[in-house]
């Protein structure tokens, strides 16, 4: 990591503002050659972490910007090393003509995440707090980005740590007394030791129970918007959206395959599909929609029941309703309240039924309140919730080997053996913490990143 990098780290579209970082012991001099400062000396020379006006100079020496810069000294930097920044008028000639003149003058391209990737490496983030970071980037409700920062302000990594800590205590235990036998050291007793395993199994169990609520919190939950043809299924899907998403039309089986559009409701963010009418059909491709339909339902976090409240329910409509019966989520939508009540509540075998009017919005803030209701969870989106998949896999592996420890403690097993287990805990837990992570596992992890961060 001797070598300077340097990138675009606020994307290349015309903004307002547009920042090119550098990073690297003697940036400040590469940044020298390109950037003067207005009251003539070297941004070198100018003060830690503080905004200062200069001129920026491309590659034949052309100023092409009056900027901000600001030096930033190692440590006390985002990455731990010397950091440059230049926060430019945002317009991509300008950052393009400013990044060539900085290569030019001694930095190289920087890789995806490999700001990040430093700070990781340099102590400034733990290997949580730096996965968070490209979580928060592309946090899209305020839940996910609350649970993001607290994750990049360090909450998972203390809460695992007190973890990783008592299971160190009893391994050296363990060891101390073996290797010194003649020391005047505590006898090791694994009976001892079986609370601390007990209690720790249990803080990664509640830990990996958030997991269900952090793939909703990350991905946004599917919901699969069913019932037969023409009972408003689209102009639902188009309601939510704010905008006409799909076509629609008093044509039965307008939709014959699966439509998705993601949306904010409440707080909750719905990956809505919008299925093919299901009912019976010899038309071999909307027979194919019908079936397409079915898996969706089936796969769905939420099923959104529609029927045409203007009406009386048809054998179509108990069909779908059979469908939906055994789902866990699922929300019976009473629509075309506008045209009469031929249907009532009481006659939808759900827990929720909401009458609505996809055509006005009546009773979709209802619907709001209902899914928000499903989705939110127990735990605070405060960084206690387990997005990540990489890490929810590593704490699997962690509290299964906390398990076959406290099986080994029931029958009775040596110490070593049962110690074994408890090694693979905290080898499965430093992967989460950074304690024991590979260099592939690394590289992995910051290739989701977006370069420049």
């Amino acid at each position: 990591m001797n070598d300077i990098i340097a990138a675009v780290s606020t994307g290349m579209s015309v903004s307002a503002i547009g920042i090119i970082r550098l990073s690297g012991m003697g940036c400040a001099s590469v940044a020298d050659k390109v950037f003067t400062l207005n009251n003539g000396r070297s941004l070198s020379q100018a003060p830690d972490r503080k905004l200062m006006l200069g001129v920026l100079k491309d590659k034949q020496g052309r100023i092409i910007d009056q900027c901000m810069a600001v030096f930033s000294r190692g440590p006390h930097s985002y990455t731990g090393e010397d950091t440059v920044e230049f926060h430019c008028h945002g317009s991509p000639a300008v950052l393009s003509a400013g990044l060539e003149a900085i290569y030019l003058a001694g930095a190289r391209p920087a890789g995806r995440g490999e700001f990040t990737k430093r700070a990781f490496l340099n102590g400034q983030l733990g290997l949580t707090q730096a996965e968070a970071v490209i979580d928060l980037i592309e946090a899209e409700t305020a839940d996910a980005a609350a649970n993001a920062a607290g994750q990049v302000g360090g909450r998972l990594q203390k809460k695992l740590q007190p973890v990783y800590s008592a299971l160190t205590d009893l391994c050296s235990h363990f060891h101390a007394v073996l290797d010194y036998p003649d020391e005047d050291i505590d006898d090791f007793s694994l009976s001892g030791y079986s609370s601390t395993v007990r209690d720790n199994a249990r803080v990664l169990y509640d830990l990996l129970k958030t997991f269900g609520q952090g793939q909703i919190l990350r991905r946004g939950a599917a919901a699969a918007i069913v019932g037969k043809p023409n009972v408003g299924k689209s102009s639902l899907l188009n309601a939510l959206a704010g905008y006409d998403r799909v076509i629609v039309t008093e044509i039965a089986g307008t939709t014959r395959d699966t439509v998705e559009e993601t949306v904010l409701l409440g707080s909750t963010r719905l990956r809505l599909i919008d299925t093919a009418g299901i009912h019976h059909t010899a038309d071999k491709i909307e027979a194919m929609g019908v079936e397409r339909s079915r898996k969706e339902a089936e796969n769905a976090d939420l099923v959104l029941f529609v029927c045409d409240g203007s009406q009386p329910l048809t054998a179509e409509d108990h069909a779908v309703i059979e469908l939906c019966a055994d789902h866990e989520n699922a929300v019976a939508l009473i629509n075309k309240s506008d045209l009469g009540a031929a249907v009532v509540p009481s006659d939808l075998p759900f827990m929720y039924v909401i009458p609505i009017c996809a055509k006005t919005g009546q009773g979709l803030d209802q619907l709001a309140d209902v899914v928000d209701g499903m989705f939110q969870g127990e735990a605070p989106c405060d960084g206690s919730i387990l997005t990540n998949t990489r890490q929810y896999d590593a704490i699997r592996r962690a509290y299964e080997s906390l398990l076959q420890a406290l099986q080994g403690l029931q029958l009775g097993l040596t110490p070593d053996a049962v110690l074994t287990d408890v090694e693979a805990a905290m080898e499965a837990m430093g992967e989460v913490t950074g304690a024991t992570v590979r260099e592939d596992i690394t590289a992995r992890i910051f290739e989701r990143f977006c370069v420049g961060k």
